[in-house]
Order: C-alpha cells, then sequence, then structure tokens
C-alpha cells in the first residue's frame, strides 16, 4: 500500500507538465527548474506524510517505519490458553498520575519564609539602584553650585533679523 502512493507520487512528478494547456510553449530554463522543485517538493511532501501515517500496531510485526514519528502505544499479541488462543492488548504504562503538590499544612508552614524572601527582593530591588546612584554622585558638587548661585543673569534676547542683517 505505502509502495503503491510512492509509485502514484512519483508517476505525478514525473507527469507534472502532461495536463498544462501550455505545455508546448517554449519555457526559459529558470522557470522549468523552478516548476520541476516545486513538483519535487509536492511529490515528496505527499509520500512523506504516507509512509508517516498512524498504523494500527496488529498489522505490524514492532518495526517501526523509517521516517515516522509516530509511537505505537499498544500491540496486540496472540496467547494460547487452556481451551482456545486469545488477543492480549500490550499497553506501555509511562504516565505517573501521582501528585507531587505539597501538602496544605507544609505549605502554610513555610509562607512566612518567602514571603520574606519576596520582601528582601522587592526592597533590594529600590534600595540597591538608589545607593549605586548615591555612590556615584557623592564627589558631584554642580547641584550645590546650581542651588546656591544668588544672581543668575538673564541670557541676551536673540537679534531681530531685519533687512540687512
Amino acid at each position: 500500500m505505502k509502495y503503491c502512493a510512492l509509485l502514484v507520487a512519483l508517476v505525478s512528478l514525473l507527469a507534472t507538465d502532461a495536463f498544462s494547456p501550455e505545455a508546448n510553449k517554449a519555457v526559459k530554463p529558470v522557470a522549468e527548474l523552478k516548476k520541476a522543485a516545486a513538483s519535487t517538493f509536492a511529490a515528496i511532501a505527499i509520500g512523506s506524510s504516507i509512509l508517516g501515517s498512524p498504523v494500527v500496531a496488529s498489522a505490524i510485526e514492532m518495526q517501526q517505519p523509517v521516517f515516522s514519528s509516530s509511537n505505537i502505544v499498544a500491540e496486540k499479541v496472540v496467547r494460547q490458553g487452556l481451551y482456545s488462543d486469545y488477543e492480549v492488548e500490550i499497553s506501555q504504562e509511562t504516565d505517573d498520575a501521582r501528585s507531587t503538590f505539597k501538602s496544605a499544612s507544609e505549605t502554610k508552614s513555610k509562607k512566612g519564609k518567602y514571603t520574606a524572601i519576596l520582601a528582601i527582593l522587592v526592597v533590594g530591588s529600590f534600595i540597591v539602584p538608589m545607593a549605586q546612584y548615591f555612590w556615584y554622585v557623592r564627589d558631584d558638587d554642580s547641584s550645590d553650585k546650581f542651588f546656591a548661585a544668588k544672581d543668575i543673569p538673564d541670557p541676551e534676547p536673540p537679534k531681530k533679523k531685519g533687512w540687512f542683517n
């Protein structure tokens, strides 16, 4: 079945110009190359989707497809019993549904510790940058000079532009 699909994809790849109404016109080689690349990509996409389609576990003998990302979750195995043969579905047990949350009493007992850590981080995010700023500007006296100045002259008004200036 898979090989038939690949054969159909290959035939459609080779016959891309067969159904085109303008197949006989002269075309530039670059356009022909682009067309061939696009049809090749389409054929590869169709073929890989057919090869990678999910399959029933009993249809294969535990051989994974080469280009597939699907995993087999269950496998049907025929076992012999006292009176007849029977099928058993063997499934993989990988989920662990145990609860890993802490209990309410344990969470409540450690709430103060986490509140203190959060408070230290929030206060530290404001205090540390302020202290760093004041450390860098401790020797700067430009603000003292600015506020200590008694008589600051007004700036000169701009000269009016006349006819000849």
